[in-house]
């Protein structure tokens, strides 16, 4: 709830917006000091803490986007609501990557903002009890993810998750559901990339029984089965072009069809989606159809890539690791400082999933009772690779150059082999249980190199 005695700061140059607004909020109970100039603004957010900052975009000499900015460098946890009568998409957008938690256009409704507010503090308690699907996070860019999505979970408006491969995408929409008036309701994935074309309106619509070869029984699609919850649309970007003019239909008439079925289902579901593409590239390629891309890209969630918010490796490295750990009943270990700086060092090109592929391959190769950073190299697969090189060429201990001549020897092979595990083994005299094993050792990640093929 917002405290009975919230102090709001108001920043607008409108004499009359300015008047009409802090009278409004002192006769619904709450303090409001305004301002005229967002440089006036900085000097009273200095002064003195503010519950709710309301202001103004377009201002003389600073607008509201640059006190938006100034704002953020300061590092204040207050939340920030922008407003303007010159409202349009792109402004919205940027004052949101910006760290504001709406947008609201004029004349503005001070109930709206006062729910807005409460709706903003019961979602911020809500996240610290998602359960297993919670994300971890504690520095700053992270901060302004969660704030937008606990600020838009709370409507029916349709969200684009983007960002790179294993940045969370998932995680984040799950998040979304799970704050959302709908998080009693199901909530249903489908990976567009991984159906194949022919069978992904069947998985999206349903069928019925005989409805084509093998169609031995009747079959609810994801849109029945996430009614009254939340659809999530994984890489919806390699959608078949066909599927998208389907899919365009039931967005717009809340209704699906099975495939053999003859009568329209009404289905009541929230559309999250998700890629790692570009849209709008796509679009101007004629791969994504416009009049789709407007209907799901309403509001943009960017997930920063991991070597962007290294501030929150270490608290990955600690969930991983205990979460590892309880799963195959080994006792805890902990990193070391230096090999938390280690870990900081690298580029993560995988993300979240490969930090979590790292430890799980940390926690095998260490024998101490904490990870240190002399075994770290060995789990990275890039700087693995490099220093396995290395180690053949220019010296090293009997032990360091055995085991890098065992893994150039394995990762040849492998290559030999197309990274056919089996004849892989088999080439090297080895057991097929045995070469997963001493992949694990040597750092030699299998899954990336399947996903290479």
């Amino acid at each position: 709830m917002v405290p009975a005695k919230a102090h709001l700061l108001i920043v607008d140059d409108e004499a009359n917006t300015l008047a009409s607004l802090s009278r409004a909020f002192r006769l619904a109970g709450y303090e409001a000091t305004v301002c005229d100039s967002a440089t006036h603004a900085l000097e009273l957010v200095k002064s003195r803490p503010f519950d709710l900052i309301l202001s103004d975009v377009v201002m003389p000499e600073k607008d509201g986007l640059s006190l938006l900015e100034d704002l953020k460098n300061l590092e204040l946890p207050t939340p920030v609501v922008m407003i303007s009568g010159q409202a349009h998409i792109e402004m919205a957008v940027r004052a949101t990557r910006l760290g504001a938690v709406d947008f609201l256009e004029k004349p503005l409704s001070v109930e709206n903002v006062l729910r807005l507010r409460r709706l903003e503090e019961e979602n911020q308690q809500l996240l610290g009890r998602l359960g297993k699907h919670e994300i971890i996070w504690s520095g700053e860019a992270m901060r302004r993810v969660m704030a937008q999505i606990a600020r838009v979970a709370a409507s029916e408006t349709r969200v684009c998750i983007l960002g790179e491969t294993g940045t969370g995408k998932e995680l984040a929409a799950r998040t979304l559901h799970a704050l959302s008036p709908r998080q009693a309701g199901p909530f249903v994935t489908l990976n567009c990339a991984a159906v194949p074309a022919e069978l992904i309106e069947s998985e999206l619509f349903g069928h019925e029984k005989g409805a084509f070869t093998g169609a031995g029984a009747r079959h609810l699609g994801k849109f029945e089965q996430a009614h009254r919850g939340t659809l999530f649309l994984d890489e919806i970007g390699d959608m078949p072009l066909p599927m998208q003019s389907k899919l365009l239909r039931v967005l717009e008439e809340n209704e699906v069809e099975r495939v053999g079925g003859g009568r329209p289902i009404a289905v009541d579901v929230r559309i999250v989606v998700a890629t790692h593409r570009n849209l709008e590239d796509l679009v101007s390629q004629g791969r994504f159809r416009q009049d789709l891309y407007h209907r799901v890209y309403v509001f943009p969630l960017f997930l920063p890539p991991l070597r962007e918010r290294r501030e929150d490796i270490a608290p990955l490295v600690d969930h991983f690791a205990r979460q590892i750990a309880v799963q195959n009943g080994w006792k805890p270990t902990a990193f070391t400082p230096e090999a938390l700086e280690e870990l900081k060092r690298y580029a993560w090109p995988g993300n979240v999933r490969e930090l979590r592929n790292v430890v799980e391959r940390l926690l095998l190769l260490s024998t101490g009772d904490a990870v240190d950073a002399a075994v770290v190299p060995a789990a990275l697969p890039q700087r693995g690779a490099a220093a396995g090189s290395a180690g053949l060429s220019v010296g090293g201990t009997l032990a360091s150059r055995v085991e890098a001549f065992e893994r150039e020897t394995i990762l040849a092979e492998l290559r030999r082999q197309q990274n056919h595990i089996t004849r892989t083994a088999q080439s090297l005299g080895l057991e097929r249980s045995y070469l997963y094993k001493k992949c694990l050792q040597l750092g030699i990640d299998l899954r990336a190199l399947r996903q290479q093929e």
